[in-house]
């Protein structure tokens, strides 16, 4: 029995929606705490913002797309709702920091952005999982 879930080259359902929550809850939880929040802050706050002007819309609107996909949508990931849409802007914002902000860095200061891009597309290909608010919504919309 051990060695089978050892060595086996297949996964069940269940795995895979526990594995699916877990990356969701650390990861999306991580950006959203780490990142997100002091930006929702700062943007409540109305304070001076100088960021990086990257889409050309001028610093305070880029912070503010960046605080919506730092913080809003990682919220959304993190309780499992409109997932794949949610993961859409996060998957852009950390794309562009590996490889446009960190583009001449050394591998050290793209890592941790390289690992969350990672997560946020095996998510996308995942999907929320079984434990959910995507999948609470499509059961409930399957029963009526």
């Amino acid at each position: 029995m051990k060695s089978e879930f050892l060595f086996s080259s297949g996964s069940s359902a269940s795995r895979v929606d526990l594995a699916s929550l877990i990356l969701r809850l650390v990861v999306a939880s991580s950006v959203l705490y780490g990142h997100g929040l002091f930006k929702f802050q700062k943007v409540l706050s109305g304070g001076d913002i100088e960021f990086v002007n990257f889409l050309g819309l001028g610093m305070k609107t880029t912070f503010i797309i960046v605080m919506f996909a730092e913080f809003i949508c990682a919220t959304m990931v993190v309780i499992g709702l409109f997932t794949r849409i949610a993961l859409i802007p996060l998957l852009i914002n950390m794309a562009y920091i590996v490889f446009v902000v960190h583009k001449a860095d050394d591998f050290g200061s793209k890592e941790l952005p390289l690992i969350y891009l990672a997560v946020w597309f095996a998510l996308f290909m995942l999907g929320p999982g079984k434990y959910s608010l995507d999948r609470m919504i499509r059961s409930r919309k399957n029963t009526v």
